[in-house]
């Protein structure tokens, strides 16, 4: 007999909902390109569902070179141009100019403190926020912590990162672990 595995219901009826869930969503990242590209990532998301980002991933680990941030920030405006007639990505010009601008960003924050991770992690003291919340329906959309963490990226220049934003980006790099309680990836 198999047993069934309950999920936050966000996670349910999709096999790359399914794998993102169970594999990355609320687990602490520590690598500054894998940071960048989840950086990408939601700010690609903006008024779109998660399902649309992740069956485009591929096609942005290509066309953002692998989330490289170094090369990323040497895109110029040719390459935002190309990038924006490219149907493996989602192609919104502001999105993809923000992702180069952010790109350049995030190197200014990795030379100032050693790594975008030891900014980021510092709004936390190094442990995430761990949340155990009884439905999937009472977790915020932001937080003040979000709103902290966007008011400080923006004073740096970033863009497409709102606190709604900054928000789902902490959960998916596990600075806030919002995994339901009777989740099985939720830590007791």
């Amino acid at each position: 007999m198999k047993i069934q595995k309950h999920r936050c219901q966000w996670a349910e009826g999709d096999p790359l909902l399914i794998d993102y869930h169970d594999n990355e969503w609320g687990k602490p990242v520590f690598c500054d390109v894998t940071l960048f590209e989840f950086l990408v990532l939601e700010g690609a998301q903006a008024g779109l569902n998660w399902l649309t980002i992740l069956k485009k991933r591929e096609g942005y680990r290509e066309a953002f070179e692998g989330f490289d941030p170094e090369k990323v920030a040497r895109f110029g405006e040719e390459k935002i141009v190309d990038l924006c007639k490219n149907p493996s990505i989602i192609r919104n010009r502001l999105k993809i100019a923000s992702a180069v601008n952010n790109a350049r960003c995030f190197l200014d924050v990795e030379k100032e403190y050693g790594s975008f991770a030891s900014f980021l992690w510092d709004f936390v003291h190094g442990s995430p926020v761990v949340n155990r919340w009884e439905r999937m329906e009472m977790v915020p959309a932001q937080s003040p912590l979000s709103e902290k963490v966007s008011r400080a990226l923006k004073k740096r220049g970033f863009t497409f990162v709102g606190p709604v934003i900054c928000y789902s980006y902490l959960q998916a790099v596990g600075i806030i672990d919002d995994h339901v309680k009777d989740c099985f990836c939720a830590v007791s």
